[in-house]
């Protein structure tokens, strides 16, 4: 299987933790935004909306890193832990999925990228808006060992890359306990995690970069 990925942002690192954690191997085929790869026409007719990550099974082509972490483990995991077939377990998983995607990346993106893409300086009230994540993330927590259920899921996966990308541009955890328990903890149960965080690395690369200008 090919990932077309950039191997350093947050969903093409969610795909190559959830595939770590199901033990398949991906080829990934880096993909440079920058230099425009992604709107060449030979990729455009594996994904039109030129997105990455897009995963590519035996002529299969699928985007969107949520959607490719359920369908690798739909299709390989040996059991349905980490995506559970009960409606309601996985009502919630989806619900936490899309709470990654719509909330906390959303936060993300509208704070740190004007940073990283304008060298603006952060505004405060988009700041406000990672707070208000963080503090939903830790009623989610409240009590709880992972963040959808009783065991470890896909949606710990997700959320926790996206976690480490925080991290890694210095956002502290001190003021949410529950997570910062959680971030912890969860990582030493995810193979592969060590390299979500090397790769993380890039983020703090670039901030720096851009904080310097």
């Amino acid at each position: 299987m090919d990932l077309y990925c950039v191997p350093f942002a947050t969903p093409s690192r969610s795909v190559i933790l959830a595939a770590s954690a199901l033990g398949v191997q991906l080829n990934r085929v880096v993909v440079n935004t920058y230099e425009q790869e992604h709107l060449k026409p030979e990729f455009l007719k594996i994904n039109p909306q030129h997105t990455v990550p897009t995963l590519v099974d035996n002529g299969f082509s699928l985007w969107e890193s949520r959607a490719i972490m359920v369908y690798l483990i739909e299709k390989y995991a040996k059991d349905d832990s980490l995506f559970p077939k009960d409606p309601k377990k996985q009502a919630l998983v989806n619900q936490r999925l899309y709470f990654d995607m719509g909330v906390l990346n959303l936060a993300f993106s509208e704070y740190y990228y004007p940073q990283f893409r304008e060298k603006q300086a952060g505004d405060p009230e988009k700041f406000k808006k990672i707070e208000a994540a963080f503090d939903f993330l830790n009623t989610f927590l409240d009590g709880q060992k992972y963040v959808a259920g009783d065991r470890l899921t896909i949606a710990d996966i997700a959320i926790i890359t996206t976690v480490t990308t925080f991290v890694a541009c210095e956002f502290k955890l001190k003021s949410y306990p529950n997570v910062a328990k959680w971030y912890e903890t969860v990582q030493k149960e995810i193979p592969g995690f060590e390299e979500n965080v090397e790769l993380a690395k890039e983020y703090t690369a670039r901030l720096e970069a851009a904080r310097k200008l």
